[in-house]
């Protein structure tokens, strides 16, 4: 947030310098520098995120880690199932399994 705050400042008429701001902020130069320069780079597509959502969706949100993980290992994709746990935090995506039908009456 405070690394907004001196690109804001430093856009304007009378830009106050880098230095300043950082220590008026009580933040490192360097730090400023280097989230400018992160924000620059487009984050990277994991493939391995794209192969994990096209198994999950092709289970209809059924399979959780484990099936996932050897459906991903069918595609060439070969990874630990806590690591497709992780992957699938990340994405929001959480298994629910189908409800066996249940006769309640007896015809």
């Amino acid at each position: 947030m405070s690394f907004q705050l001196i690109e804001r400042l430093q856009h304007k008429d009378n830009a106050v310098p880098v230095e300043q701001l950082c220590r008026v902020l009580e933040v490192s130069r360097s730090g400023y520098y280097a989230a400018r320069k992160r924000r620059q780079i487009p984050p990277a597509v994991c493939q391995a995120s794209v192969h994990l959502k096209a198994a999950f969706a092709a289970s209809g949100g059924a399979y959780a880690s484990r099936r996932l993980r050897a459906a991903v290992a069918l595609r060439g994709v070969v990874m630990g199932r806590y690591r497709m746990r992780s992957l699938m935090r990340q994405h929001g995506l959480r298994s629910a399994w189908k409800r066996k039908f249940v006769h309640t009456t007896d015809s």
